[in-house]
């Protein structure tokens, strides 16, 4: 026999794509948030260490600290560089991609499924 037609209302299927898209954005948003954290926590630890390594050689007798002497300043430079300077960036960057999540979120930037 004939098969029952299932009727897709045109407003169903735009509703859901709608959904998909708000659930996929709102995932989204918690993942690079949960990222841009992480970074934050990884620049705090090593900042951390950083005062750690500075106390430590400050509490140093005068002859110690002739024996042990400090990093060079242009090594610094490179682990800042390294552990602070990129990692902030990446975090700016992820902050404006969240953004733009938001955005799209509240609808004033179109989102559309590609």
């Amino acid at each position: 026999m004939t098969e029952p037609v299932i009727s897709i209302t045109a407003q169903s299927v735009p509703r859901r794509k709608t959904a998909e898209v708000h659930s996929l954005l709102q995932a989204l948003i918690v993942k690079r948030e949960q990222e841009i954290l992480e970074i934050e926590q990884l620049v705090e630890r090593y900042e951390r260490r950083l005062r750690l390594e500075e106390q430590a050689y400050r509490s140093m007798s005068t002859f110690r600290r002739m024996l042990t002497g400090k990093k060079p300043d242009h090594h610094l430079a490179v682990e800042y560089i390294h552990y602070v300077k990129k990692p902030m960036e990446k975090a700016r960057l992820l902050r404006l991609e969240v953004s733009n999540y938001q955005d799209m979120l509240s609808g004033s930037i179109p989102a559309e499924l590609v």
